[in-house]
């Protein structure tokens, strides 16, 4: 088998990465690409077997799996440079969310999927995206199925679901090591508590509590009731939390639709630049 990678940036080292340390690729089977020979030769180096390809092309030429892990705005100069290698029974993976697949579809020859990763895959945890294009087979599915599941939870959603699905399973890391950054610094600021202690502390507590709710079934509002009692500490804390952080999350997610609006309008026009003249 050959699994070609194009792009050696942060979520394509991190798949990479992923995949071969769940055995669910070798490193003799992948072969890559990427502008930053630096990059390339770091994963060589760290994952003995692994081809580095001169060129997209040879990453796309025969690759039973090929995973577009590159800029949006990137695509259309990719595709351009891989189109004329490509067959119908490559399955492509494009891991970006602004790049629609009716838009793969209809540039290349070969079966689509998009899915899109976390970067807490890298430890085997987290969901991944799982969205089908119209080529695909039920055994190909099965097959990408089986191998996203080595690395994480696959969850199938529709293409319009993917901005709000990747707030929560992509961006929320980041959103949640936000408010965490500010709890340990309360503590430090507050108890003179030790930082190096304090973030233990706050990391343990966090895989606790996704623990709880994923295996004992605990929804938010149980698990905070669980913790507080009426008149007590944690209760008249949270009160003080809640309105505080009212309305944040909203916030948040109008500005990453938003912003998700506008990059559609940019990836459409950089795919198909005459139709948007």
């Amino acid at each position: 088998m050959k699994i070609g990678f194009i792009g050696a940036g942060s979520m394509g080292s991190l798949l990479v990465g992923a995949f071969v340390r769940a055995g669910a690729m070798r490193p003799d089977d992948i072969v890559i690409s990427s502008r930053t020979s630096s990059k390339l030769y770091s994963l060589a180096n760290q994952y003995p077997g692994l081809q580095v390809a001169t060129t997209n092309k040879d990453a796309a030429a025969d690759a039973d799996y090929l995973f577009l892990c590159v800029k949006p705005l990137d695509f259309r100069s990719v595709l351009d440079e891989i189109t004329s290698v490509l067959t119908p029974d490559q399955i492509v993976i494009s891991i970006t969310s602004p790049v629609r697949i009716s838009s793969l579809e209809e540039l290349i020859p070969c079966k689509v999927a998009k899915i899109i990763p976390s970067v807490v895959n890298a430890v085997g945890s987290g969901a991944s995206l799982v969205m089908w294009g119209s080529r695909l087979t039920d055994e190909d599915r099965s097959a990408l199925w089986h191998l996203f599941a080595a690395i994480s939870q696959p969850i199938s959603i529709s293409e319009e679901e993917v901005r709000v699905a990747s707030d929560i399973s992509s961006c929320g890391p980041a959103f949640l090591a936000c408010l965490l950054e500010q709890f340990i610094d309360a503590a430090v600021i507050s108890a003179g508590m030790q930082r190096e202690t304090a973030t233990e502390l706050a990391s343990e507590m966090m895989l606790g509590t996704a623990r709880l709710m994923l295996e004992q079934s605990c929804s938010p509002s149980e698990l905070q009731a669980k913790v507080s009692v009426p008149g007590g500490i944690t209760a008249a804390a949270l009160d003080v939390l809640r309105k505080s952080t009212r309305g944040a999350f909203l916030q948040v997610l109008y500005t990453t639709h938003e912003k998700f609006a506008e990059d559609l309008d940019r990836v459409d026009s950089s795919l198909f630049p005459r139709e948007r003249t």
